[in-house]
């Protein structure tokens, strides 16, 4: 059966409205997405570090609890977990501070094992890192030796303007590393001083990685693929209790689309079909919707419950194909 790995940061974001403190929960870019994939019933593990404290222990046992294989995150036992402060504004959409206090960096951990079409979910600045870029590309390189599929979320926000220039490079070597690339119009403004998809795609992208998808908040979605492949997707209107975590949910439900259609990296390497883009977007609009319904970063327990019960949900495993 194929799995997905997911590698980026851990933190716990503790959310704000009207400068009032109304929530805590685990996250992290990847790590919202990862926790969505648990509960929806996909085969899920976690590449990461934390500090050895209570929050350090809350993430590790939240991952355990949601079906998630935590055994790959690397608790440091002389360093306190990051903390991120969410302040959600008359839109519910969110404005961060972030602390942190890992004075090490080091990302040591072994390898889980990867096989044929696994899915490798990567993203935000801890994939562009030069303190732990050797050990993230490394890793990144031995799963495409391996055959799986790389999602890259490049969730790049503007407080790491001042840090661009250094870490381009690790940018474009991952847009060449990945199967397919996502990003906000606001990603692409702080990266590139551009915001119209099809000007990013032709000049930035397309390059180094044929299929690439912008959101663009409650504007359409915009996706460009291989063999030309061109279409723009509206967001339907959804009541919102928070946008923290919109994103990395609609990842979640991409890479859940690509499990449960069987699609393997030969299908994206070949071009794949206008129905196969409408099912992919179409479930990662499902579930970043679930996840804006609530105060929390992932998908709520019930529809993950009925993720996992959807009738012909299937896998395509390289040598049995089987359904699940």
């Amino acid at each position: 059966m194929r799995k997905v790995i997911g590698i980026g940061e851990t933190v716990l974001d503790i959310i704000f409205k009207d400068d009032q403190p109304i929530g805590a929960v685990p996250g992290g870019s990847v790590f919202n997405g990862v926790i969505s994939l648990g509960r929806a019933g996909v085969d899920a593990t976690f590449i990461s570090e934390t500090g050895n404290d209570r929050v350090g222990r809350k993430i590790v046992d939240f991952l355990r609890q949601n079906g998630v294989n935590a055994d790959n995150v690397n608790i440091y036992p002389d360093s306190k977990s990051p903390i991120s402060l969410a302040f959600l504004d008359e839109g519910n959409n969110a404005e961060y501070i972030f602390y942190k206090d890992h004075p090490h960096d080091q990302l040591d951990f072994v390898y889980p094992d990867v096989k044929q079409d696994d899915v490798v979910m990567f993203g935000s600045f801890y994939a562009v890192n030069p303190v732990i870029r050797p050990q993230v590309v490394a890793f990144l390189e031995y799963a495409r030796s391996r055959g799986a599929i790389l999602y890259y979320d490049v969730n790049f926000r503007a407080s790491h303007r001042p840090d661009l220039i250094r870490v381009t490079p690790n940018i474009l070597e991952n847009l060449e590393l990945a199967d397919v690339v996502r990003g906000s119009s606001e990603d692409f403004e702080v990266m590139f001083r551009k915001t119209d998809p099809n000007a990013v795609y032709r000049s930035e992208v397309a390059f180094y990685c044929r299929n690439f998808i912008c959101t663009q908040g409650s504007g359409p979605v915009a996706v460009r693929g291989e063999g030309g492949f061109a279409k723009d997707y509206a967001v339907e209107p959804t009541d919102t209790v928070s946008t923290i975590g919109a994103g990395d949910n609609f990842n979640a439900g991409f890479v859940y689309g690509l499990l449960s259609q069987g699609i393997t990296g030969a299908d994206i390497r070949a071009g794949l079909a206008p129905a196969q883009w409408d099912a992919l977007v179409g479930s990662a609009q499902l579930f970043a919707a679930n996840c804006c319904r609530t105060i929390a970063n992932y998908i709520d327990d019930a529809f993950g419950r009925q993720m996992r019960e959807a009738p012909g949900r299937r896998q395509a495993n390289p040598s049995t194909d089987k359904t699940i």
